[in-house]
């Protein structure tokens, strides 16, 4: 518990200004949570809180490297990341979370811990597809190979046999009297 304490900000003792703050993450800051998906990580997180009477904006800039685990052969390796975050608190009545970029908190709060919002902006960075770099190339080109074995490709266009929609004037088909009727309200 003490450990999450070091992302707590104390907004009683700050004034109406910008204030810049520096956080390392590393790997102590990601077994705070309880998840599968990061193993760890060398992360700076620069956090800049701009206060005011009614709002507070918290500007994140995080950069470094994730330790993840490859979706193909399961191997751990490092992913590079830079995630550029806004954050809004405005005070109101009772807390709530309006938005994922929107909280409300009464006046009376005197620390906000930005460690799950940490958490959250890096975890939304991590792609859905966790491949290690020596696979991403050989991924890529089988993308760009229309001809590559299992590669579905699909048109939107119309296809060369298809009959143009506003061609029932041409058919021999007989055509039912009630859509006949409606054609000459056209």
């Amino acid at each position: 518990m003490k450990e999450i304490k070091k992302y707590d900000i104390n907004l009683v003792k700050l004034g109406n200004k910008r204030h810049d703050y520096e956080f390392e993450l590393d790997d102590r800051f990601f077994e705070l949570f309880s998840q599968q998906l990061i193993h760890g990580g060398h992360l700076k997180a620069e956090v800049v809180l701009h206060k005011s009477e009614l709002l507070l904006q918290f500007d994140f800039h995080i950069s470094g490297t994730v330790r993840l685990t490859c979706d193909r052969s399961l191997e751990e390796f490092e992913y590079p990341l830079e995630v550029d975050q806004t954050l809004h608190v405005r005070f109101g009545p009772e807390d709530l979370e309006l938005d994922e970029n929107v909280l409300q908190i009464v006046p009376e709060t005197q620390y906000i811990n930005i460690a799950q919002h940490l958490y959250d902006y890096i975890g939304l960075a991590v792609p859905m597809k966790k491949l290690h770099p020596r696979f991403v190339a050989e991924d890529q080109e089988r993308e760009d190979d229309p001809e590559a074995e299992g590669l579905l490709i699909y048109s939107t266009g119309p296809a060369e046999n298809d009959e143009d929609d506003d061609s029932d004037d041409d058919n021999d088909n007989p055509v039912d009297p009630r859509f006949a009727a409606l054609k000459k309200l056209k």
